[in-house]
């Protein structure tokens, strides 16, 4: 009985969808999630060159100020001691390489009386500066003859032997040559001078000065 019940039920069932048309319900999977994009690979970071400096550094540009004016400072004071010992006896000339060269006036009947005096700032006093400033003053043709003494003037001094050593050597290379040439470092910022006993008179008393500042 329960068979036959069962086959009227589905004989109905199959007549109620010939009639209505209606199809069985299929059921769908839902469409798929797109993948999330794959993200780009970082781009390395490429760092502009630096532009390479050409010109003179901040601290070249400092030290040439202070050179200058040092150099001013240290030259003013030797022109006025210059003016308080030679007087009226000297006349001031231009030699190239020298901040200051002077000479005995000529006399009437014959050269002056005295050394040239040749003087020069440097930054730092050495047995290369000693050179430098010797054979630039044998190459003058002072006015007054062949005696010429060069003050060689800086804040910076290489030791007292190494600076022996280069004037005697100078001496040793001039020997035979007609110039005499006293050189004298000093120190600028104390007015300490390797002076030479047979340094001119001229030159002990304008170190002298410089020394006491009067």
């Amino acid at each position: 009985a329960d068979l036959g019940a069962h086959a009227d039920l589905r004989a109905t069932y199959d007549a109620t969808l010939a009639t209505t048309g209606a199809a069985p319900a299929v059921v769908t999977a839902a469409p798929a999630a797109a993948p999330p994009p794959t993200p780009e690979p970082p781009r390395p970071i490429v760092e502009e060159p630096r532009p390479v400096a050409t010109g003179p550094s901040q601290f070249d540009q400092e030290r040439a100020r202070r050179d200058t004016f040092v150099r001013k400072a240290t030259m003013d004071r030797f022109r006025q001691a210059y003016a308080q010992v030679a007087g009226s006896g000297y006349d001031e000339a231009t030699v190239r390489g020298f901040d200051f060269a002077s000479a005995p006036k000529s006399r009437l009947f014959g050269r002056g009386k005295g050394p040239a005096l040749l003087g020069r700032f440097v930054s730092r006093v050495d047995a290369s500066a000693v050179s430098s400033a010797w054979a630039d003053a044998a190459r003058w043709n002072a006015p007054s003859g062949d005696e010429i003494c060069v003050i060689l003037m800086s804040t910076a001094l290489a030791s007292p032997r190494e600076l022996a050593d280069a004037i005697h050597e100078q001496r040793r290379k001039s020997a035979r040559g007609t110039k005499i040439i006293t050189l004298i470092p000093v120190d600028s910022s104390v007015w300490d001078a390797h002076m030479p006993t047979d340094a001119p008179p001229v030159a002990k008393e304008l170190l002298t000065r410089l020394r006491s500042g009067k």
